[in-house]
């Protein structure tokens, strides 16, 4: 999909408050609402905006322990692959999860109520996926960015 610059501007200011009215929207991206209801639509539609959310605060959630874990496979066997995604797809301390290059088969971004839970995470969720043979962790001691908008 082609974006032009009213895609651009409704995108920034969707990613600033995903709750602001439609009218509001229109207005500061000058359009019409019925036209504005339009192009929002095409970019659900199209697959630019995936969704709508809320940004919450950890810490005020109590999930104060925050780790990137490395997590090397035993082996590179399809099947052993798939089911390793699927179990870090529905387990809720997995935050993010991502196949990349270098050392580490995955990289997963984990948070738990503290140290305790962190340690269950581990010996009774990740060690016990036939996939994975061991994991390195990376204590997170302080966040510098996250979540920011894309920039359009």
């Amino acid at each position: 999909m082609h974006l032009d610059d009213r895609d651009r501007r409704i995108l920034t200011l969707l990613q600033q408050d995903s709750r602001i009215s439609n009218s509001d929207l229109a207005e500061a991206v000058g359009m019409s609402a019925s036209a504005l209801w339009r192009r929002v639509r095409a970019l659900e539609d199209a697959g630019v905006i995936e969704r709508y959310g809320a940004v919450v605060n950890t810490t005020e959630m109590g999930l104060t322990f925050e780790a990137i874990v490395h997590v090397h496979l035993t082996r590179h066997d399809p099947d052993r692959i798939v089911e390793f995604i699927r179990a870090i797809d529905t387990c809720p301390e997995v935050q993010d999860c991502y196949a990349t290059t270098g050392q580490a088969d995955y990289h997963l971004r984990v948070l738990c109520r503290d140290l305790a839970a962190y340690n269950v995470f581990l010996e009774g969720f990740l060690f016990r996926l036939p996939a994975v043979a061991s994991a390195q962790t990376n204590v997170v001691l302080r966040t510098i960015k996250r979540n920011r908008p894309v920039a359009v």
